[in-house]
């Protein structure tokens, strides 16, 4: 502008009058374009790092099959914050802890929406639960309910006869197993006793069943937590989003949602029949009390129900199943630790014929093995992505609106500079440090997840992993297969949660409580 300035005041010492003010117009105009075109590039000079990227994908081809660990390769040579091009989409790496802090205490609300994609709307009724729906007063909502009603303290306590039932079925199982004097397939029998405690404590009924037909609903459940984590050719590039229908891919997705939307929709109808006494309410039958009693400040219709429901399904089970899978394979591997957290179980319940939840608040050293478990192995090590509602400023850098935002635990759980020897099983790091909790406020620690869109179901899940790791520690030894010296392979496989490539087999020896 000053130079439009300059210029006329140059020609309006030419005779022409109205030539001048033609040509000020135009020096005023490019001035301003000019201006804008150099804001522009100023902003995308503050972009975060980029690793390079190809014509079209971009840096999808730097993905790999372990995202977590290919995102946190990139982050140790670009560093902690990045911007990668997925296709026609910006994403947002963040790989460190101090970040983490800023996003939270500064940027939480701008980083608090959730990135959908075509399975999430296909499976969760388009975003009607808590885990993908947008931010908003209607989330925060629903998120009361599943705080105050059904994941509470004392909805927790209400469970424990169906914990302790499961994991006694449990518990004789492998007990058969050592009379036959054979190895137990420790990760099969983990998911089955997760997946029959989550289901009574939800739908009332147990995983392995029955002869009315249920038992298929295990098989669309497989099939969702193979499907879900899936991104679509239109997630990545709109433009080609109707790939997806050509493929068979938003076909695949909806015949697994029909499923269990019949069977949810099956449940519901026959808990309306069948009226529960209140100490046996389930998740459904709560649901339905709050609806029927219209106790609820927002519309809990039959999708929104069946939405909250799979949240449940979904986010509880598997996350429990895979934390335990991976702590018994770190310990069988660790034989010296194996050893000195069952001289603690044992020690404290001290002989008794069950183990008691007091018990598990004294178990100390357990708590620090199943911290140093989720360090190493989040359940989700990418969290659940969000996606920016703003543009904002972090750490210098400008992030735009509408980013997907990608929060790798796994590197931020692995950071040298956070963790005295960031590779190694010590669950003794936990020991000087008690007051780190994976509750989202220590940034250092964050398996599930910060802020305001932290997992709500902390509480409930731990309750069920300390049980089950506790049982399975007091009553048996348990010995590596003899693989020619060889230990447990930690090969991992991707999928909603990471698990184990391989099964995890183990021989059981019976302790003696006598």
């Amino acid at each position: 502008m000053a130079l439009a300035l300059s210029v006329l005041e140059k020609l309006q010492h030419q005779p022409n009058s109205t030539l001048s003010t033609i040509c000020f117009i135009i020096i005023t105009i490019l001035c301003v374009l000019i201006n804008k075109f150099t804001r522009r590039n100023n902003k995308f000079n503050k972009l975060p790092p980029s690793p390079p990227k190809l014509p079209l994908i971009g840096n999808l081809h730097q993905l790999g099959t372990l995202p977590h660990q290919s995102l946190k390769a990139l982050s140790d040579k670009y560093g902690p914050l990045l911007l990668l091009q997925l296709g026609q989409t910006q994403a947002l790496v963040v790989s460190s802890a101090d970040i983490v802090e800023e996003i939270v205490k500064t940027h939480d609300v701008a980083f608090s929406n959730r990135a959908n994609t075509k399975a999430a709307k296909v499976f969760f009724y388009q975003c009607k639960d808590i885990g993908f729906a947008p931010y908003g007063e209607d989330w925060r909502k629903k998120r009361k309910l599943f705080v105050l009603e059904l994941l509470s303290t004392n909805r927790v306590k209400l469970f424990q006869p169906i914990k302790e039932n499961e994991v006694s079925m449990m518990i004789n199982s492998v007990h058969e197993a050592c009379a036959k004097e054979s190895s137990v397939n420790l990760s099969k029998l983990i998911i089955t006793t997760t997946s029959n405690i989550f289901y009574r404590c939800i739908f009332g009924l147990r995983f392995e069943t029955s002869d009315d037909g249920r038992k298929s609903i295990a098989e669309a459940v497989r099939k969702m937590l193979i499907q879900f984590p899936k991104l679509g050719v239109g997630d990545l590039l709109p433009s080609l989003d109707w790939v997806d229908v050509l493929t068979g891919f938003m076909s695949r997705l909806k015949v697994t949602f029909a499923e269990l939307d019949e069977f949810l929709e099956g449940v519901i109808e026959e808990h309306k029949r069948k009226k529960r006494d209140e100490n046996n309410k389930d998740f459904v039958d709560i649901l339905l009390q709050l609806q029927e009693r219209d106790m609820l400040d927002f519309e809990l219709n039959g999708d929104t129900m069946k939405a909250l429901l799979l949240d449940l399904l979904v986010a509880g089970g598997d996350t429990v199943s895979t934390t335990i899978e991976w702590a018994f394979a770190e310990l069988a591997n660790n034989p010296e630790i194996m050893k000195k957290v069952q001289e603690e179980v044992r020690r404290i319940v001290g002989g008794k014929s069950m183990i008691e939840e007091n018990d598990l608040n004294e178990m100390k050293y357990m708590k620090c093995v199943i911290k140093e478990t989720l360090r190493l192995h989040p359940p989700g090590p990418l969290l659940i992505p969000r996606e920016t509602a703003n543009s904002v400023e972090i750490k210098g850098y400008h992030i735009p609106k509408k980013v997907t935002v990608y929060i790798n635990s796994y590197a931020i759980h692995r950071d040298p500079k956070l963790w005295d020897n960031a590779e190694e099983f010590i669950p003794e790091r936990f020991e000087d440090s008690q007051q780190v909790d994976y509750k989202g406020i220590d940034f250092q620690f964050i398996p599930f997840g910060i802020g305001r869109r932290a997992c709500p179901g902390m509480s409930f899940g731990a309750a069920s992993l300390e049980y089950m790791m506790a049982n399975l520690l007091y009553w048996f030894d348990w010995k590596v297969i003899p693989n020619n010296g060889a230990m447990i392979d930690m090969s991992e496989l991707n999928g909603l949660t990471v698990i184990k490539k391989q099964p995890l087999y183990l021989e059981p020896m019976p302790y003696s409580i006598c």
